[in-house]
């Protein structure tokens, strides 16, 4: 039987095809390898997938470009991972834009239990590397089991990904192109140790170029693959706030330093804090508060619910209230897929439950039963 690899890089070679078309995809054709040699009246039957489309699918080139980057990845002993493998980064998963394929070198779970995403101005100054430096330090004394995500650029996020080897921890560095290079070339070696305890992570293939608009595209997995985005100087334009927008849309938590009125470097994380679009990042004490991490845990699930003790509650509500007793505590991008519900109607839900207080919200876009 042939590598469904081969099928899972094709699928991204296709014109057309995002998250929401492979999953349609994957859940009426039954696999990967269905639905490049499967019947093709099957395909024609799944709502929303045209005749074009159809053909995007089964042109001969999709399958010859999948083969050249399988050998890649083969030769090179890259990771592939799948939206629907259990190694996918499962925060990632959650939102509705994840890539379909990620290519990954190097050892690590992207699945740590916290993940913290650090980004910021490429001109970085000496009172943001100090405050990253520190606050790299300080999590990895509470915390020696978190992941730091950045995106390998110069000034925050090179820092960023130093300071975490040198405290020990995990870092994974977010690429904007290919594994068949490093940008820029003058954090090779930083990428190579980073492969220790950590990783390079694309949904780039090879001979992809690093064109300014794959930085854009790039800044949704550092922003979704992470319980936290934390903003470390940024001018008023700059693409650390592009990722806060992001994680913003994906209900992260967003943390932004604040700087003195007039420090150009600190202009945009000013905006973000006086616009409500990032909390104030003070100390690594209150960032660990307001993340509830200094809480200790309990698996202690409380006993289900029955639906007759909410009669005023409607069909989608009980629902939501169904999902949340059999996981305890759920993501609102999780929810709103497993409900196969808008976010933004999962959202006006959410809040007629807690008006009703039977939902709490807690940090990261997360939400429990009380």
């Amino acid at each position: 039987m042939p590598d469904k690899s081969l099928y899972q890089i094709a699928l991204t070679r296709v014109k057309g095809v995002g998250t929401m078309h492979a999953r349609t995809l994957m859940q009426a054709m039954g696999s990967e390898e269905a639905i490049f040699k499967g019947d093709i009246r099957r395909l024609e039957s799944i709502p929303r997938v045209s005749r074009r489309l159809i053909q995007e699918i089964r042109h001969p080139e999709v399958l010859r470009s999948a083969e050249k980057e399988l050998a890649f990845i083969e030769k090179n002993r890259l990771r592939l991972l799948f939206f629907t493998d259990e190694g996918y980064p499962k925060r990632l998963k959650e939102c509705m834009d994840a890539p379909v394929l990620l290519y990954a070198k190097g050892n690590t779970d992207f699945n740590r239990e916290k993940t913290i995403s650090i980004v910021g101005t490429r001109n970085s100054t000496r009172y943001g590397q100090g405050f990253c430096d520190a606050f790299v330090k300080e999590i990895a004394g509470a915390f020696p089991d978190v992941q730091i995500v950045s995106g390998l650029a110069y000034g925050i996020d090179i820092r960023a990904h130093r300071a975490a080897l040198q405290n020990g921890l995990s870092t994974v560095a977010v690429l904007a192109h290919g594994l068949d290079r490093i940008y820029p070339g003058l954090h090779r070696q930083t990428a190579i140790e980073m492969m220790e305890n950590g990783a390079l992570l694309t949904e780039f293939s090879s001979e992809t170029n690093p064109d300014k608009h794959n930085f854009v595209k790039r800044n949704r997995i550092v922003a979704g693959m992470s319980d936290a985005v934390v903003v470390i100087e940024s001018a008023e334009k700059g693409g650390s706030l592009i990722t806060a927008d992001i994680a913003n849309s994906y209900f992260r938590e967003v943390f932004a330093l604040p700087g003195r009125v007039g420090d150009r470097m600190s202009d945009g994380c000013n905006r973000l804090v006086a616009d409500n679009k990032a909390l104030l990042l003070q100390s690594t004490e209150k960032f660990i508060a307001h993340m509830g991490w200094a809480e200790p845990r309990t698996d202690k699930k409380e006993e289900p619910r029955q639906r007759e003790l909410f009669p005023d509650l409607t069909e989608e509500e009980q629902r939501v209230v169904d999902a949340l007793t059999r996981s305890g505590a759920m993501q609102v991008n999780t929810m709103a897929i497993e409900l196969n519900t808008p976010v933004p109607e999962l959202f006006m839900l959410l809040m007629e439950l807690e008006i009703k207080e039977l939902v709490h919200a807690l940090p990261g876009g997360m939400y429990a039963l009380r």
